[in-house]
């Protein structure tokens, strides 16, 4: 796991990037949770879809409303980003529809657009 820290509009970002998957339960989010916030001190992440675990994309396993509830509970802002066209899901596309219209939890294509909205977003 790589962690950056970038300034976007006077906003801390962290930005993580990682070739092996980070969070695969509710206790590796709380644990990703917990070191990126001590390593950086802050409360909105970027991270790479590649770092999540496939399960937490097919909705009917219910893990990506409870890791995310993990994220909201501790206040903290998430953005993930990376190719989400390939999935076939209607209710993972309205999910992730629904997420972007929110203030906690974004999906985005990359980088850019994640650290544009998690600047805007109010704490």
């Amino acid at each position: 796991m790589k962690i950056s820290t970038v300034n976007h509009n006077n906003i801390e970002i962290a930005v993580i990037t990682s070739d092996e998957i980070l969070i695969k339960d509710v206790q590796s989010a709380l644990d990703f949770i917990a070191t990126v916030s001590y390593e950086t001190g802050c409360n909105r992440i970027i991270l790479n879809k590649s770092a999540i675990c496939e399960d937490f994309f097919h909705l009917s396993t219910k893990l990506a409303g409870e890791i995310l509830q993990k994220f909201i509970n501790y206040h903290v802002k998430i953005a993930i980003t990376g190719d989400f066209s390939v999935y076939s899901s209607k209710s993972l596309s309205d999910f992730i529809y629904e997420c972007n219209k929110g203030k906690d939890i974004f999906f985005f294509p990359d980088e850019k657009k994640a650290m544009e909205q998690l600047s805007l977003v109010q704490p």
